[in-house]
């Protein structure tokens, strides 16, 4: 293990200043090294966690910025993703991640501390096959074995997902029927059989995934759906939980960091703020807005299209035109000749267009904030002020990283049934894919409270009492049953591809928070199908798979830099992804 060549490192370096004198030094223990006996368990297993958390949230943003769940930065992908972007990412995982883990496992195992080892376990395989998600054939058998082996070979990555399956196998038999002591403190799960839970749905997530090119993939799917024991309910949910302490330390979610302080914080996507509020039609003119769109987003103004000059970067124009005036964005009629330019909609949702690299505006004003969920933001009652106030407003950052929730499995479902053939209904899993992010969402009123209850608006001598913020503004059962009954609608009218069409595009939209997901969704049906363009034609490789980082190709002898236009070992090419 590392872990152990890292001791003897040491030895070997006490051995070589002390080869010829024996010095006192010869009786001594080194203070600077970590030997397994004095390791606090319970620190080495909440930093598994939080790096765990780390490594998610390091992990989701490329691929979200791909698929256009979040904005992606310069004119190619080639310039918004380089051989730099994940060097943090991979060293959180191999320097971090994994070496802490097998160092609670040395400890663990003997001890028969069997929540501790499975739970470890789990969150190892998962990150396995993130990687390989990302990087394609990533170290495995050779990583981890200090300077035995300093320059470790790339194993292929369906030996690598196999490797995580395992993983999960080991972590199921060790947690069934345990008695062992649950960990201190645990951030995602109380009990053993939580963990099994999770340990079976990511065996589902990885025949899911790898379904084009695994013939088996459709047996290893339906046996977990019989075994029945799988994340189906909201109190199974694998979710990092997120604090609302701004300082020393600081716990709160990073989207609440990032536009919720004094900085402008991220542009947002048009395209999927579109997506939310006026992708839907009834007829020719009718706009159904989805229920979830005042929880996920928080505008700063009631109107983006009004600003003056200065603070917008249209890139082919001074102020937002309408989208079939721009002549260069000819090509985008061939996907939906009503995708959004400059501005997701008139009505305050400003982002950027997607690989819009254009300089920066003072647009900071304006420019719309994650909301509500899932970050612990503001919930978007029509107050349209700044949300840069020094961490003061909303839920004060109390929210979760949603790696694996019920309403995804549902949808997971919806997916294998209609093409699987696992004998599911797969517009009942659609459904209830929906009604359950719905319920998630909506959810999160609980941290705001005195926002929800606060008037809608100022109080008239013809209306004293207004309705409350959540009266006018949240969720209700008929918005629910509105949106669910255009989707069903939808579903029936539409030929098989259009209703995996439907079935991807409801994950995309359930997904919020959770780039990983829709990024293997995309490379793997191509779906949704009216993605946005870059702005510009020419932008280069969208990336099948990114660029393995610097850190790890800069030292590794046996390592040398792939290309974007590389894909993993269970893309098959068939999707048409750009």
């Amino acid at each position: 293990m590392k872990f152990i060549n890292k001791l003897s490192f040491i030895a070997l370096s006490f051995m070589l200043l002390t080869a010829c004198d024996s010095t006192e030094l010869d009786l001594l223990d080194n203070p600077n090294a970590i030997t397994p006996d004095k390791v606090s368990i319970n620190d080495l297993y909440n930093n598994i966690q939080l790096t765990f958390a780390n490594v998610y949230s390091g992990a989701q943003f490329g691929p979200g910025a791909a698929a256009r769940m979040y904005h992606a930065s310069g004119f190619t992908y080639e310039a918004n993703t380089t051989p730099n972007s994940y060097n943090g990412l991979w060293d959180a995982s191999y320097t971090d991640l994994f070496e802490d883990i097998e160092t609670l496992l040395a400890i663990t195992d003997e001890q028969g501390l069997n929540i501790h080892s499975g739970s470890a376990k789990i969150m190892k395989a998962y990150t396995l096959m993130v990687l390989v998600d990302l990087f394609g054939d990533i170290p495995f058998s050779e990583s981890g074995q200090g300077t035995d082996i300093i320059s470790p070979k790339l194993d292929d990555g369906s030996t690598v997902y196999s490797e995580a399956i395992k993983l999960l196998e080991e972590a199921i038999n060790q947690l069934t029927d345990t008695n062992a002591a649950l960990p201190a403190y645990n951030n995602v799960y109380s009990s053993a059989a939580s963990w099994i839970t999770l340990a079976n749905t990511l065996k589902m997530r990885a025949a899911l995934t790898t379904r084009l090119t695994n013939s088996s993939a459709a047996a290893e799917f339906k046996a977990v759906l019989d075994g029945g024991d799988f994340i189906d309910n909201a109190g199974e949910d694998f979710q990092f939980n997120t604090g609302n302490q701004r300082i020393n330390p600081n716990s709160r979610h990073q989207f609440y960091n990032n536009h919720y302080e004094l900085g402008d914080g991220n542009y947002l996507s048009n395209y999927y703020m579109w997506k939310l509020r006026a992708d839907k039609t009834i007829g020719d003119s009718t706009i159904l807005i989805d229920p979830r769109i005042r929880y996920y987003f928080y505008r700063k103004v009631d109107n983006s299209t009004n600003q003056d000059l200065t603070v917008y970067s249209c890139h082919f124009s001074e102020a937002p035109i309408p989208r079939d005036e721009v002549a260069n964005l000819d090509f985008w009629e061939d996907i939906d000749d009503r995708l959004p330019y400059c501005v997701a909609f008139e009505d305050g949702y400003y982002g950027r267009d997607h690989l819009n690299g254009s300089g920066i505006p003072p647009d900071g004003p304006i420019r719309t904030s994650y909301g509500l969920y899932p970050g612990g933001g503001s919930f978007d009652g029509n107050s349209f002020t700044d949300t840069r106030q020094l961490g003061t407003s909303g839920g004060l950052g109390e929210g979760i990283w949603p790696i694996m929730l019920s309403s995804f499995v549902n949808f997971m479902r919806a997916e294998a049934a209609l093409v699987m053939g696992t004998g599911e209904d797969a517009k009942e899993q659609l459904e209830l894919g929906i009604r359950a992010s719905m319920a998630k969402v909506s959810s999160f009123e609980s941290l705001v409270p005195t926002e929800m209850a606060a008037p809608s608006r100022p109080p008239t001598s013809a209306n004293p009492e207004p309705p409350t913020v959540k009266e006018a503004f949240g969720m209700t059962a008929e918005d629910i049953d509105n949106y669910v009954s255009y989707v069903l609608s939808s579903y029936d009218a539409a030929d098989d591809a259009g209703k995996l069409d439907i079935i991807i595009t409801e994950y995309y939209l359930a997904a919020w928070g959770n780039g990983l997901e829709v990024f293997n969704s995309y490379r793997r049906t191509g779906y949704p199908g009216n993605m946005t363009p870059a702005l510009e034609q020419q932008a280069g490789q969208f990336p099948n798979s990114f660029l393995l980082p610097n850190n790890h190709v800069d030292r590794n002898a046996n390592v040398e830099q792939k290309t974007l236009s590389d894909r993993v070992f269970w893309d098959d090419g068939s999707a048409n992804v750009y």
